[in-house]
């Protein structure tokens, strides 16, 4: 990637020169959308773009996609048979339980 880059009257910005000098920087855009009707706030969303190389993503602490089960074949894999999938079983089974319970408790009431 280019180290120094002119700017100025005379010189001439390219698509790839500011895809570039993007994706070695980055660019953050944020923003957020309310939509209130007397006082009540009816709807919220928060918009957050980051657009950047893989590498800088990488070096500000952003790796979401390795561990994105959508993205990632080893995080699906891991959600599958890891860890995570054990902890999802044992959330089923107290979940099951806890219906259980209420059911049973619904009867005495």
């Amino acid at each position: 990637m280019a180290e120094h880059y002119e700017l100025g009257p005379n010189r001439s910005q390219g698509l790839v020169d500011v895809l570039d000098r993007i994706l070695d920087k980055g660019l953050m855009i944020a923003g957020d959308i309310r939509i209130r009707l007397a006082d009540v706030e009816l709807l919220t969303i928060q918009i957050r773009l980051l657009v950047c190389s893989i590498d800088k993503a990488q070096e500000i602490g952003m790796d979401w996609w390795k561990t994105d089960p959508r993205l990632s074949t080893e995080a699906r894999d891991l959600m599958a048979g890891g860890d995570l999938g054990e902890i999802g079983r044992k959330l089923d089974e107290v979940s099951q339980r806890l219906q259980t319970l209420e059911r049973a408790q619904l009867k005495k009431g």
